[in-house]
């Protein structure tokens, strides 16, 4: 057949749209051409494919390749695409034997030069999907540990093209199994670390009680950034939903060690130097901010009037309502932002008043 379609999915806020891959190969002058509203990433990927193919073994079709990835409005972004249109590829070239109901499975991973398969953001989201529609996920295996925290996933991890092929091909494979192991012991600083400071302490145990916001103010050398840092180890511990909507943040953005933090309550710490957008997120496809991956955690915000106004301004409406909207061009997104707000200060230009 000279026309082929898989399912993957997108990256929008914490959604994971559904994108169809078609593959149509036809007689004419040979080349590759992507359509859909691709970004520069989809865009190059029609290198790493072809390089990717030749690489594993296989040949690569000296004809005329149009890949639309549809919704057409939908924007497409990482290099997340590459698996599925490479098997699009080799589809509809005849040169694979699919033996599995190719339409109960979802492809995402970005493809080396030599065929391997490398490791995607925004896998959380997709897994939720899927357990959602009941479908099979197919990623990289570096992807294993965070697609292993959301239950009742049949989800498998490759290492490279070819083994994705051999297993579509009738090669067996045992799924990830959903598997969260916490040395609960290690995942936070003890508050009872910090000796003396009693007063600084009870306004902590306070704040973590009623889920107040706190601001410290003492001179430097006083330990306020160590008790900020230590307010985690009060605060009533994540549920699943909880610890599963932090880490989907996280994946989102492909922060490392998802599964080994996915109880702990996120602290983020962000420079005096941080602008707006690096704070409430952004770019043309929007990305979580600080305050999004402070979600159900701490944000410390240290040498508080070192921050510029126009920035402190932004977290009027993410305290308020608990969530952040971003408006582009092309989309709107919004990402959850219900953080506990813990800021330090000098009591003085020179820091010492009072002491």
């Amino acid at each position: 057949m000279s026309l082929a379609v898989l399912k993957s999915r997108a990256q929008l806020g914490i959604e994971a749209p559904l994108v169809c891959i078609e593959v149509h190969l036809s007689n004419g002058l040979p080349g590759l051409s992507i359509v859909g509203l691709p970004e520069a990433a989809v865009k190059e990927s029609k290198d790493r494919v072809r390089s990717a193919i030749i690489n594993s073994g296989f040949n690569f079709p000296n004809k005329r390749i149009t890949i639309n990835l549809a919704p057409a409005d939908l924007p497409k972004s990482s290099g997340r695409f590459d698996l599925p249109i490479a098997l699009g590829i080799l589809y509809a070239s005849g040169q694979v034997n699919i033996d599995e109901n190719i339409d109960e499975y979802e492809f995402a991973g970005e493809l080396s030069l030599s065929g391997e398969l490398r490791k995607i953001s925004s896998a959380i989201p997709m897994a939720i999907k899927c357990v959602e529609e009941n479908k099979k996920l197919i990623v990289p295996t570096q992807n294993n540990k965070e697609i292993g925290l959301v239950e009742s996933v049949k989800a498998y991890g490759f290492d490279s093209l070819n083994e994705v092929v051999e297993f579509l091909s009738g090669t067996k494979k045992e799924p990830i199994k959903p598997k969260v192991e916490i040395d609960f012991a290690k995942l936070y600083q003890d508050l009872e670390d910090v000796k003396g400071q009693y007063q600084a302490k009870r306004a902590l145990e306070i704040a973590a009680a009623g889920g107040h916001n706190i601001l410290l103010v003492g001179p430097p050398g006083t330990g306020k950034t160590m008790l900020a840092s230590r307010l985690n180890s009060i605060l009533p511990p994540l549920d699943k939903r909880e610890a599963l909507s932090s880490a989907m943040i996280a994946s989102i953005k492909g922060e490392s060690g998802i599964a080994e933090s996915f109880y702990k309550r996120p602290f983020r710490h962000p420079h005096h130097i941080s602008s707006g957008v690096s704070l409430v997120g952004g770019g043309s496809n929007p990305m979580p901010g600080e305050i999004s991956l402070a979600h159900n955690g701490v944000l410390f915000l240290d040498e508080l009037p070192e921050f510029d106004r126009k920035v402190l301004e932004v977290l009027r409406e993410p305290l308020e309502t608990g969530s952040v909207n971003i408006s582009r061009a092309r989309c709107q997104v919004e990402y959850p932002a219900n953080f506990q707000l813990i800021a330090a200060m000098n009591p003085c230009p020179c820091g010492y008043l009072g002491s």
